[in-house]
């Protein structure tokens, strides 16, 4: 379980600065939505979740993506009546709260003022489930189309404009993806974080390992004959 931090947005324009940024719908009335903020070239900058709470807004990200978030949304809010600034509540996993958007065999989360005492590993979770974490399958070369975005209810494609939206609506309605997230099997040797390779050309990545299964960024016309230094890959089934 990646390291949290919790944003707190506040003032009248909060939810219009929202809108014309993050790749997918929240308002006054949404519940916990899973969105990201890409760059004008669509590729990724930081995955996150958003709650409505009272007069805030809360952003639940990456502790490694909170300062480029808040930088970001800085430099976008212009003369808006928004405050950003870090928040003092902890995320809590699995005690109550609101449902994961992403997927229902993921734990709830909530926002509260203690730290959790032992967060649950959702590392059997992720890659059972393909879900992809931010600094792992989620890097700033990822287009989130090709990292399961679409089924993880991260994006929506009737909302209006968010940045780098022209490049997602291309890669949805006028290209193939001929990469991205899958899940494997191999026989409980692979490392995570190795280069995938068939017949010694360049085909991925595998990420995350649990058991005899993990999470690659893959080449998907290359799945055929790959290996993680040496230890031979299965592709079970794409996460697209």
């Amino acid at each position: 379980m990646t390291n949290r931090t919790v944003i707190a947005l506040t003032g009248a324009d909060k939810h219009s600065l929202l809108d014309g940024l993050i790749t997918n719908q929240f308002t006054p009335d949404s519940p916990l939505t899973y969105a990201a903020l890409l760059t004008p070239q669509g590729k990724y900058v930081a995955d996150f979740f958003l709650s409505n709470q009272g007069d805030e807004i809360l952003i639940d990200v990456a502790e490694s993506h909170a300062a480029v978030l808040a930088q970001r949304l800085g430099m976008y809010k212009l003369r808006a009546d928004v405050q950003i600034a870090e928040s003092p509540l902890h995320v809590h996993l699995g005690q109550g709260g609101d449902a994961d958007p992403r997927h229902p065999a993921l734990p709830a989360r909530s926002y509260l003022e203690q730290p959790q005492d032992a967060k649950p590993d959702l590392t059997a979770l992720r890659v059972e489930n393909m879900i992809p974490e931010t600094g792992q399958e989620l890097t700033n070369d990822s287009y989130i189309l090709e990292l399961g975005f679409e089924r993880l209810n991260g994006v929506d494609f009737k909302k209006g404009c968010f940045v780098g939206q022209e490049i997602v609506a291309r890669m949805k309605h006028k290209t193939e993806l001929k990469k991205g997230l899958v899940q494997v099997a191999h026989d409980g040797s692979a490392a995570p974080d190795t280069p995938i390779t068939n017949n010694g050309k360049p085909a991925g990545h595998l990420h995350t390992v649990h058991g005899d299964k993990g999470l690659a960024y893959l080449r998907f016309d290359r799945a055929d004959g790959m290996d993680a230094d040496g230890v031979a890959l299965t592709l079970i089934q794409k996460g697209i």
